[in-house]
């Protein structure tokens, strides 16, 4: 029932995009009767039957598209730079909520699982199982991002919290966000830059279902405060909003290709919508203690996402991970889970202030992603020569602890 709502409307999508298709006439081909035509086959001539030179007719031009395709690349266009507008729809949606919290009362837990549950099938609809099977291939960038999830991020939180002089309950919330697991967000923001899609979702759900034992015990290790969380109910959540909408979304792509291609220029925009939704639905619950916070703790939650994105996209292209993967990873891990932290710090943190950093940091985390992502859509990839050599690499060389 959660999802329903969301897949009902994707599932509509093909009707109105077929709407938008023009419906060609087939082309009609003229055989040659007479002499060779000197011009090359793929050029269209028709030689007149009373024709004793080499006369030729001009190729009949293409008929102008119909309304319906003018309206649908219409569409498309605007719904590209849409998307491009990502992070400014991000500060708009944010406004609303903490101006109004009350305009997005009516979107409840229900409405929020379900927008998840979107912005999942959305990606998972440019999926394919041999995208997958690629990535397993590889598993190190799994590894590495989990290892800057979980390691590099608490700790840039920790220290960022005590260089601000945040008092102990907001250095709690601080803290927590780093330890959280990635945020389904940085799926979509992967797709806009052109990124690698299926090895951000592996990563989401790496995170995702490390958290059951990552996050109590940095919480712990850090704070010296026990966070319990719900492994059975994490696991869960998993599955619903994440695995199975992914799954459904790579099945249509391969046993429905011809529909999946009516409904894929959808996608981005189902995905921004969801998106939005789902930070102002977290900063509307939380709206006056955000306005209350300051800059104070504004900056540090902002350095947090923009250093973890910088050190996520230059560790790995350090050690040598090519540029896409790179890319990627810095997105998984400056996007981090926050509704999930705000959940968690709301349930087991005694103190109200200790929730305040995971909604400052809904705000923050979605508009560094999305900068991100519209930065790198622009910036093309360099294909790899084959005779690169890692800074990594070069250090060892440089000290000989590696061959040339």
């Amino acid at each position: 029932m959660k999802c329903r709502s969301a897949l009902v409307f994707l599932l509509a999508l093909p009707s109105l995009a077929s709407a938008f298709v023009a419906q060609g006439r087939p082309a009609v081909s003229v055989k040659l009767v007479t002499q060779k035509s000197p011009f090359p086959a793929t050029v269209p001539v028709r030689v007149p039957l009373t024709s004793t030179a080499a006369e030729v007719d001009e190729p009949t031009p293409e008929e102008d598209p119909g309304l319906g395709k003018k309206l649908f690349d219409a569409y498309v266009k605007t719904a590209d730079v849409a998307t491009t507008l990502f992070p400014l729809w991000t500060v708009l949606f944010t406004g609303i909520a903490l101006k109004s919290p009350a305009a997005f009362d009516w979107f409840t837990t229900d409405y929020f699982t379900g927008a998840l549950a979107a912005l999942m099938l959305s990606m998972g609809i440019t999926l394919t199982p041999d995208d997958f099977v690629a990535v397993a291939k590889e598993p190190t960038s799994v590894f590495m991002q989990f290892t800057l999830c979980y390691a590099m991020m608490p700790v840039l939180a920790l220290f960022l919290g005590r260089f601000f002089g945040l008092d102990p309950a907001l250095m709690a919330g601080m803290v927590l966000v780093g330890s959280v697991n990635g945020g389904q967000a940085s799926n979509l923001c992967t797709y806009i830059a052109k990124g690698n899609v299926a090895l951000s979702v592996l990563m989401t759900t790496a995170t995702t279902i490390g958290a059951i034992f990552m996050t109590p015990t940095l919480c712990k290790g850090l704070l010296g405060a026990v966070v319990p969380v719900d492994a059975i109910g994490i696991a869960k959540s998993t599955v619903e909003v994440v695995l199975a909408p992914i799954a459904i979304g790579m099945s249509l792509n391969k046993f429905f290709p011809k529909f999946v291609k009516k409904i894929l220029p959808f996608a981005p925009v189902v995905g921004v919508v969801s998106t939005c939704l789902l930070v102002a639905s977290a900063i509307a619950q939380v709206a006056d203690p955000i306005k209350s916070a300051g800059m104070a703790l504004q900056i540090p939650v902002l350095f947090l996402h923009l250093l973890g994105g910088l050190v996520g996209y230059g560790l790995p292209r350090f050690c040598g991970f090519d540029e896409i993967s790179s890319r990627t990873m810095a997105i998984e891990t400056s996007m981090k889970s926050s509704a999930f932290g705000f959940l968690l710090a709301k349930l087991h943190f005694g103190d109200y202030a200790a929730r305040v950093p995971s909604a400052v940091s809904v705000f923050w985390m979605a508009l560094t992603g999305s900068i991100l992502a519209v930065i790198w859509r622009y910036i093309p990839v360099k294909e790899p020569t084959g005779d690169e050599v890692s800074p990594l690499k070069k250090c060892l060389q440089f000290v000989g602890l590696a061959k040339e």
